[in-house]
């Protein structure tokens, strides 16, 4: 059984995002303990389930006294002194970036990549930076320079990658929310795996500039959240603004069951039917008939992924430099990328515009789909291969064939957990929209959390003080 075992909690849980600005505006708290709660809580994610793979006190705090002088004078910014983490992939000015590799040990970026600036100038403030399988090429964030991260429902288990740091620190509560990448399912398998949210926009919708790249196009910048209105909050700094009004409660809603080869786990089966039969009850749900719709799409997706990945390390680094400071994994990984012809590249390609063709008239008739994020509930740290039913693969495999899709034809999809049931590890619904609709799918999916997951009862799922 896949009971959650709480991990012993040293400090307080860090508050949502709109309740800590509604906190700082009354003056009910300040930046600087706002902000020391955070560090303070990093610090223990990172000594417990390495989350963290830098931990920037002396800049945090800075930029919590430059806060705290806009508060007094009445100057404060949308995001003012809400603490976030940064994918350790993403430049950070001043805060060591390692891009999760033994490689970088010791790189200190001059500049903030465009997602973080961004935010910086809406007042939020980097805590640190949350680890990652090293370069974001896994789905574990297993990691020899910082060690494993693990999952705070239950630390035998993994949080899923690669941006496995960000979702363990936010269900760990040393932030609410955070950025992301996302070529593979990076953002959505962690958030699913964690009991927290993950959002990937559409493809092209966040700038790229200053994160280090796995595949350029298939990466997507992404947030991870403790609910949907804490991702809102961010995405709105992007031009990303959810609709105030209710969403349309005749929405339709193509229903994904499973994608082929993978099935469900007994326990994801159960959690999903539950939350369609309650979805029923609001929107407009049938079951999607296409036939043969994703035949194809995960093999196009790793031929992308070993072509660009290969291409952009052979770019910036020699044979020695691999060999001597790159993880055993990093290496095999780009040895069979040297397997790759140009030929191979070329049908992933054409495979790509063929699913990308069949998704859009798949969701022609309807507005969103709705699926399982992953099959199963979160793996065991160092378990190399899954067996469900008669199926049996490897984890990459997996966690990857219900999200992987979705950067292949650059559509935007969102992981909310589903509540926990008897005490199991938590399962997750995927929702799926067509590009450029990002603001109507987090309005839907602000909607659906409500229904699935009452935002009363989300601390009952999570480590608590």
């Amino acid at each position: 059984m896949n009971a959650v075992r709480q991990p012993t909690r040293v400090v307080p849980r860090a508050p949502g995002l709109r309740r800590a600005l509604e906190a700082l505006a009354t003056r009910r708290i300040t930046v600087s303990g706002l902000i020391e709660q955070a560090l303070d809580a990093a610090e223990a994610g990172k000594r417990e389930l390495h989350a963290f793979a830098a931990i920037d006190w002396d800049g945090a705090l800075r930029a919590a006294a430059e806060s705290e002088r806009r508060y007094a004078q009445g100057r404060q910014r949308p995001l003012e002194g809400l603490a976030i983490g940064v994918k350790d992939l993403i430049d950070t000015r001043g805060i060591e970036t390692s891009y999760g590799s033994a490689a970088y040990l010791g790189h200190v970026p001059t500049v903030d990549a465009e997602v973080v600036r961004a935010l910086i100038e809406r007042g939020a403030i980097p805590i640190g930076k949350t680890t990652t399988h090293e370069f974001a090429w896994g789905v574990t964030t297993a990691s020899a320079a910082f060690g494993d991260a693990l999952n705070p429902l239950d630390p035998t288990r993994i949080p899923g990658g690669s941006s496995g740091g960000a979702a363990a620190a936010i269900a760990y509560g040393a932030v609410a929310a955070g950025l992301g990448t996302d070529t593979g399912g990076s953002v959505r398998i962690p958030a699913a795996l964690c009991g927290v949210v993950g959002f990937k926009p559409t493809f092209g919708a966040l700038s790229t500039r200053g994160i280090f790249p796995l595949a350029p196009t298939l990466d997507h910048p992404g947030f991870l959240g403790e609910t949907v209105d804490d991702i809102a909050m961010l995405a709105n700094a992007f031009g990303i603004e959810v609709p105030r009004n209710a969403a349309h409660p005749h929405a339709r809603l193509g229903v994904i069951c499973d994608i082929a080869p993978v099935p469900l786990s007994d326990e994801v089966a159960a959690a999903f039917e539950a939350a369609v039969a309650t979805l029923e009850g609001v929107f407009a749900c049938t079951t999607l008939d296409a036939p043969g719709l994703f035949d194809g799409v995960f093999e196009a997706f790793a031929h992308i992924v070993l072509t660009e990945g290969g291409a952009e390390h052979f770019r910036r680094s020699d044979a020695d430099r691999i060999a001597a400071d790159y993880g055993r994994e990093t290496i095999e990984r780009l040895e069979r990328a040297k397997t790759m012809t140009l030929g191979d590249y070329a049908r992933a390609q054409q495979s790509r515009r063929e699913f990308t063709a069949r998704l859009h008239r798949a969701m022609s008739a309807v507005d969103c789909l709705v699926l399982p994020t992953c099959p199963c509930t979160a793996p065991r740290v160092n378990q190399a291969s899954i067996d469900i039913g008669t199926w049996s693969g490897t984890v990459r495999e997996a966690l990857m064939t219900y999200t992987a899709p979705f950067n292949v034809a650059g559509f935007p999809a969102i992981s909310v957990p589903l509540a926990a049931r008897d005490g199991l590890l938590p399962a997750a619904l995927q929702i799926v929209a067509k590009p450029g609709h990002d603001a109507v799918l987090l309005q839907t999916a602000q909607q659906m959390e409500h229904l699935l997951r009452p935002v009363s009862a989300i601390h009952s799922t999570q480590p608590t003080p």
